[in-house]
């Protein structure tokens, strides 16, 4: 258990909020590790129908702690070696995992950024199936500015985003924008006034609670299918899909509304 991230789960919202706030949320190991471990478990619980990804304070996620890359000189405590190549790989790549849940969890994800949002941060905030930030909140890829090349999916999320011309000049100048010229690009799906944040946030995770959750989670299959499978992959997704949607409770219970002329309500069954 760490401090680090805050969880709580309220009528199918669960929230993890990244909880570093004097460090702009920078990406601890605990932190790091509570993430890994939280993700593929609220995945997994029915009673979870959206996870909502977010910051404590006024920022989202600054990325890593720049502060131990510059205290790092590679030798271990005892001044011995410290970590070979092949052991960092490990464990950078394992956190990793955590934008992969995010962006193939059956369910939806929704990152509410209230400020900045810079390398690693913004690259989860990129994982999640919906965006939703401050008008004045700033993102960056950040990572030349340190001199490395980025991790967590962000090249991979913003190329989709924006294509492939846009996400290098991103990735290339490091460039601070503000939440609303993100929405102008894409990248996120809505921006708001920071006042009006918490609110529209909560609005949108609920509604989002409130969706077929198995038919939403077909659907991820689906569209990320899109992202890189020929037609023929996506049409024979959609039949596979299409027909386990309709053996779901929701649908049967939908279909009944449709034919009363009333409005659905979904238990995500």
């Amino acid at each position: 258990m760490t401090d680090h991230l805050l969880e709580t789960l309220d009528d199918g919202v669960a929230t993890l909020t990244m909880n570093r706030p004097d460090a702009r949320n920078a990406l601890s190991g605990p932190m790091m590790a509570a993430l890994a471990e939280a993700v593929p478990r609220l995945a997994a619980d029915p009673k979870v129908r959206v996870v909502v990804l977010t910051g404590a304070g006024s920022a989202f996620c600054a990325g890593g702690d720049v502060k131990g890359f510059a205290a790092d000189t590679g030798r271990g405590a005892d001044g011995g070696a410290g970590p070979s190549f092949e052991q960092r790989l490990y464990s950078l790549r394992t956190g990793m995992e955590v934008s992969r849940w995010l962006h193939e969890m059956p369910k939806p994800t929704l990152a509410v950024i209230p400020g900045p949002a810079a390398g690693a941060g913004l690259s989860m905030a990129l994982a999640c199936d919906l965006r939703i930030a401050a008008d004045g909140a700033k993102m960056t890829t950040a990572f030349s500015k340190v001199g490395v090349s980025g991790d967590y999916g962000g090249s991979y999320f913003l190329s989709h985003l924006v294509g492939a011309a846009k996400a290098r000049e991103l990735y290339f100048m490091a460039d601070v924008i503000t939440g609303k010229e993100a929405a102008a690009l894409g990248i996120v799906n809505r921006s708001v006034p920071a006042e009006d944040l918490a609110q529209a946030a909560a609005e949108l995770a609920r509604r989002l609670a409130g969706l077929p959750t198995v038919a939403i989670g077909h659907m991820k299959k689906n569209l990320n299918t899109a992202d890189h499978g020929s037609l023929s992959d996506v049409l024979d997704s959609e039949a596979i899909h299409m027909i386990r949607t309709m053996m779901t409770e929701d649908h049967k219970a939908a279909s009944q509304a449709f034919v009363d002329k009333r409005a659905p309500v979904f238990q995500g069954r």
